[in-house]
């Protein structure tokens, strides 16, 4: 798509899942996507972006975020930080919560973020409570009849969505995904917390 397109939403390869995706900016587009999933607008999205540069733009980065970032940016691996104010992004992608989700992400999308110089809210691009799709066939079978532009990019290679860790007074693991949580806790020498339903675990 153009990048004036991305006033809408559009679903766009990604290496860990195909991503349902709009301006991050734009809240008409990003209540797009929660219409088209079905998702509850209390759960936030993840904000894709170019790279570091655009990142810290949005939010602040602190010392162990930002050795996560050299370790494994561009990838399958989203960090949550305090988001910074004034930062442009609708009210919508984060709930109303003060912290984002940010992922900088390879191939296509990066591409696609780097043309449209915005960052883009993008979940994964199926109805929610649905398996995340890793192929354009996937998208289409789901969200053909809903969505404008399907890009197809062939296999997602990860083929599970991002790992989450929380950038708090202590690293956390908010949800495991395409990158190992050993490989985290190798690049920062120390355990990751777990969230657990009942108890936080360090």
């Amino acid at each position: 798509p153009e990048p004036s397109s991305m006033a809408t939403r559009h679903s766009v390869p990604t290496e860990t899942v195909y991503g349902l995706a709009a301006d991050a900016t734009n809240g008409k587009a990003v209540a797009a996507i929660y219409e088209t999933k079905g998702r509850p607008s209390f759960n936030p999205l993840i904000v894709h972006v170019s790279g570091f540069g655009m990142a810290e733009t949005i939010a602040d980065f602190d010392p162990v975020s930002r050795k996560l970032v050299e370790a494994f940016w561009p990838g399958p691996l989203t960090l949550v930080l305090p988001l910074k104010p004034g930062a442009g992004i609708a009210s919508l992608v984060t709930a109303g919560l003060d912290t984002v989700g940010l992922r900088c992400p390879k191939g296509p999308a990066q591409d696609l973020i780097r043309l449209l110089g915005s960052p883009l809210a993008a979940p994964s691009a199926n109805s929610s409570g649905r398996i995340s799709p890793t192929t354009a066939q996937a998208v289409e079978a789901d969200l053909g009849g809903k969505i404008p532009v399907i890009l197809d990019g062939g296999a997602s290679p990860v083929g599970v969505e991002s790992t989450i860790v929380g950038c708090f007074d202590a690293p956390m693991l908010l949800r495991p995904g395409g990158l190992p949580r050993a490989e985290i806790e190798r690049v920062l020498g120390r355990a990751l917390c777990i969230r657990q339903v009942d108890a936080g675990s360090c």
